[in-house]
């Protein structure tokens, strides 16, 4: 027996099916609300990071990012959609946060993180827009007062400063004053903007979004990603044109490619997919590719769990196991349950939650274990403390509802016909 052909009892009914995994997958989405609810909220705005005991990490003058603001807002509108107290709460107070600090009122834009004194990295990186349109997107749905002007803000300085229309996609970074900080372009920043394009089309309707997300998906996966047997390339030129000897900064940047994002892309291209009506015929094609190449180049066959970063010869680079492409992968397979059904991604959506369950959620302290070593010891190389909220839930609560949107917009549809 090996981690990558687990011993599996006969299959049955799926488990997504099972009204007991359903309330287990329930059961852990609630664990994670409980941990990250009571400490995260900093009274001098924005969110604390937590330590492994869900308690905020002292620091004199912490610095609040803003993918950690904005992830907040999306996961909290998510727990108020599903009736948990208090959410709101916390809705508001990140919304308030990116409205009064994160936005650059003097140039425009949302800068990337503040401190006590002001901005601290004040550049205005596509990243962090990207999430700015899916955390006021999610606001939106509900009913949060100050999120129809977000997105009319947010929309705007992406159609303006980010938006390559001869390429279908944004750029990536700039000064506060919008100088071009490089001629780097990269999918991870255009991947999480197709995530939240597809958001904005749900909440307003406005198929502009819709395009294009399509535009971007035809750009990463269809042209790039095909052309490399479905490995998606992370890092380009000004032109798009592949650019495999670029290094960066390892937590976002990695050199290489990254299997997490291909399980991302997975699950991304089949709601995408669903969303425009089923128009794009290589879109599942693309998506079952994706998924299985992740599996086969990316998973640790001896020890289990996914690799985070391979060099172009498909080697492990980076060998931690991070907790981030479990999640995905999980989400990946529900989706591609859901559209291709098979006993394959049946017993991978088993053995990911199978991994998770033994490996990356932590059943003392509450949370999911950020990163694990190559040999799945616990470790701190890259993430200390419970740095994410947003990609476990997501993993929790994707397989609960139908394989058609968002979870902003799956779960009150869903709860409306209950």
């Amino acid at each position: 027996m090996t981690m990558s052909q687990p011993f599996l009892p006969p299959l049955g009914p799926t488990w997504r099916s099972n009204r007991f995994h359903r309330q287990w997958l329930l059961d852990q989405a609630n664990g994670l609300f409980d941990f990250f609810q009571s400490g995260i909220i900093d009274p001098a705005g924005g969110f604390f990071d937590l330590d492994d005991a869900g308690q905020p990490i002292e620091a004199a003058n912490p610095v609040r990012q803003i993918h950690n603001t904005t992830r907040m807002v999306h996961c909290f509108a998510i727990g108020t959609l599903l009736g948990r107290p208090g959410s709101d709460a916390i809705v508001d107070h990140g919304v308030s946060y990116l409205w009064n600090a994160h936005r650059d009122a003097r140039h425009g834009g949302y800068v990337w993180s503040l401190d006590n004194d002001g901005p601290k990295d004040d550049t205005k990186q596509a990243y962090g827009h990207a999430f700015v349109l899916l955390a006021a997107s999610s606001a939106k749905v509900v009913g949060h007062p100050l999120a129809d002007r977000l997105i009319q803000d947010i929309t705007q300085v992406l159609e303006e400063r980010f938006w390559e229309e001869q390429h279908g996609a944004v750029t990536e970074e700039f000064s506060r004053d919008w100088q071009p900080l490089s001629q780097y372009r990269g999918q991870n920043s255009n991947m999480h903007l197709t995530e939240s394009l597809m958001a904005a089309f749900e909440a307003t309707g406005d198929k502009a979004y819709l395009d294009k997300a399509e535009r971007i998906a035809g750009l990463i996966i269809g042209r790039h990603a095909a052309s490399l047997g479905y490995r998606v390339a992370e890092h380009f030129h000004a032109d798009w044109s592949l650019d495999k000897e670029y290094r960066g900064y390892d937590v976002f940047r990695p050199y290489g490619t990254t299997p997490g994002h291909w399980l991302e892309w997975a699950r991304l291209v089949l709601q995408l997919w669903a969303l425009g009506g089923k128009r794009h015929a290589w879109m599942p094609e693309a998506a079952r590719e994706l998924f299985r190449q992740s599996i086969e180049l990316g998973w640790d066959k001896a020890k289990g769990g996914f690799f985070y970063a391979l060099d172009w010869e498909d080697k492990p680079r980076l060998p931690q196991k991070l907790w981030w492409p479990c999640a995905e992968a999980i989400g990946a397979a529900a989706f591609l349950s859901d559209h291709d059904p098979s006993d394959y991604h049946e017993q991978w959506y088993r053995t990911l939650w199978g991994f998770a369950d033994r490996y990356l959620i932590d059943h003392e302290h509450g949370g999911w274990r950020p990163e694990l070593s190559e040999d799945l010891k616990p470790g701190t190389t890259l993430f200390a403390g419970k740095p994410d909220l947003y990609h476990a839930l997501q993993a929790c609560l994707i397989p609960l509802f139908p394989a058609t949107g968002s979870l902003t917009r799956v779960i009150p549809e869903a709860l409306s016909q209950a």
